[in-house]
């Protein structure tokens, strides 16, 4: 009995000094003493203790306390992994996805997105279902990325409550109903996910599941804006570049298309390039406004296409 005693005690000694370090180790971490968190992680990995294992993974994939070393990463994630760890495998799935230290493999990224989507957690079901609605390693299937989606979105994900949102909108794997686009959008934006608050925007600009209101339009994509988002910087620069919900102010309209364009967002080049072409907020500049609409249309952008077969006819056959 007393031999057991000793046993139970060198047990409970032994995981109270693994939570002490697991305790050090996130704290050093958190003030940016990776060296240190590495060490403990290290120490507690060579345990088996799949939570170190994982966090060893997640310190070589970002170069903290050791050189970057993605095979190690991978390595240290797959050990985690194999215990059944859900972050881990969220982890392994996300390195096979990337391409990071191993083989890129779609199909097997979404095997191991799965087995910690079944846990539920949330990252893993969006990611999921981003897998399954792109058809990436799997075949595409709309109601089932609509499926995770939601998972993750009524765990109060944001930027699953966007993609859901988007669903709706577009009709994708379930019925489209702007109203519900509407309401996941707002549970988005509303968490401050840019995605959200400029796609929140474009249903009050254009009155879907809403009544049209540019105020509230302009007041959405300048969130967005402010974020650096490239498509909620163009849609303020249209709305001062039309005077919708903001007085216009090419200047002002310019300055927003600018900022979208210098992130390739192909239709503030093709408006910039107009701009330019007019000398509205600008100086006049022909040449300027060619090269912007030419690479907006070198995107597909069928506006800018459209606009520069009319800038520049083709020759007429002899």
């Amino acid at each position: 009995m007393r031999r057991l005693s000793k046993l139970l005690c060198f047990v409970a000694g032994m995981l109270t000094a693994g939570v002490a370090h697991a305790g050090q180790a996130e704290q050093a971490y958190k003030r940016g003493d990776y060296a240190t968190a590495f060490g403990l992680w290290n120490l507690r990995a060579k345990t088996g203790d799949a939570e170190a294992e994982d966090n060893l993974g997640t310190a070589y994939a970002k170069g903290h306390g050791v050189t970057q070393d993605y095979v190690q990463a991978a390595a240290w994630y797959r050990r985690a992994a194999d215990q059944g760890d859900a972050q881990a495998e969220h982890n392994l799935g996300y390195v096979y996805d990337r391409g990071l230290g191993v083989k890129q493999d779609y199909a097997e990224a979404a095997i191991w997105y799965r087995k910690a989507a079944d846990q539920g957690l949330a990252v893993s079901q969006t990611n999921l279902g981003l897998v399954y609605r792109d058809g990436r390693g799997v075949p595409q299937d709309y109601i089932q990325s609509a499926a995770w989606f939601r998972k993750a979105a009524e765990q109060g994900t944001a930027v699953a409550q966007y993609f859901l949102g988007l669903a709706y909108a577009k009709g994708l794997g379930v019925a489209q109903d702007y109203t519900e686009a509407v309401a996941w959008y707002r549970k988005a934006a509303e968490q401050g996910n840019a995605l959200g608050e400029h796609d929140l925007g474009l249903v009050y600009a254009e009155g879907l599941g809403v009544t049209i209101d540019y105020v509230q339009a302009v007041s959405w994509f300048q969130k967005a804006a402010d974020q650096g988002d490239a498509g909620g910087e163009y849609d303020l620069g249209l709305s001062y570049y039309k005077g919708l919900g903001v007085p216009l102010d090419y200047a002002e309209a310019v300055a927003w298309l600018r900022k979208s364009a210098d992130q390739g967002y192909a239709k503030a080049e093709n408006s910039l390039g107009v701009a330019y072409l007019d000398g509205h907020g600008v100086k006049q500049d022909t040449a300027q406004a060619l090269i912007l609409i030419r690479k907006a249309a070198d995107q597909g952008d069928p506006t800018a296409k459209a606009n520069l077969i009319r800038l520049e006819p083709p020759p007429k056959k002899a």
